[in-house]
């Protein structure tokens, strides 16, 4: 079914959405007047532009619901969280060698960056995709749009977030396997569509390291 709708004020366009757009009667109530054809007839139908206005909003919000969410209310799952590591990184993977430091926290390198390794103290701007061991993503920066920027080795993140990133290099891409004691000792709640981090659970991040303030202008 195609569907079309004009919205405007006195005669005048004010915006249009792909499917519906608002007119105003001669009286000036503002409704929504919809021009649907199908199999060659022609239908119209008018609502008010309150109406309209909720249902236009409600159709957005709900393309931007988590998918445990839209799963829950048996809507349409939205489009799948961006990622660090793909499809493709995963089945690679497997025949990454995993490192393991003192602390008992392991990593495996998806990339190996060139640029510098961050001096302890020193801000840096990262990419951080957080999971649960079954996968579930609890915290991602590439979900919010912007990189963290933080100072490493001064205590403002988890542990082992901490340790990891240090000895990555600018452009690079790690997996840090974080144990318990280097997580969330308190735990972190559940939220919509996020699960819930019990306290000192072991955690995953995939880390970019994208680049250092003040000694690399590298930008991935």
């Amino acid at each position: 079914m195609a569907q079309s709708c004009l919205h405007s004020t006195a005669g005048a366009a004010i915006w249009t959405f792909p499917a519906a757009k608002m007119v105003s009667t001669p009286r000036q109530a503002s409704l929504v007047r919809c021009s649907m054809s199908k199999k060659g007839e022609k239908m119209q139908a008018e609502m008010p532009r309150r109406e309209a206005l909720a249902t236009i909003a409600l159709g957005t919000a709900l393309s931007w619901l988590p998918s445990g969410i839209a799963d829950a209310a048996g809507l349409p799952p939205g489009p799948p969280a961006p990622k660090i590591c793909d499809d493709t990184c995963e089945k690679e993977l497997d025949s990454i060698p995993m490192e393991t430091t003192p602390s008992g926290l392991q990593y495996k390198d998806i990339v190996v960056g060139t640029g510098d390794s961050p001096p302890v103290g020193f801000q840096v701007a990262a990419n951080y995709v957080a999971m649960i061991p079954n996968g579930k993503i609890f915290d991602s920066s590439l979900e919010k749009g912007v990189p963290y920027i933080f100072r490493v080795g001064a205590g403002q993140v988890v542990k082992g977030l901490d340790e990891g990133i240090l000895t990555m290099k600018v452009g690079g891409k790690r997996r840090l396997y974080i144990p318990g004691e280097l997580a969330f000792p308190k735990g972190l709640g559940a939220a919509a569509g996020r699960p819930r981090v019990p306290p000192s659970s072991p955690v995953i991040f995939d880390v970019s390291l994208l680049y250092i303030p003040g000694i690399s202008d590298f930008e991935e």
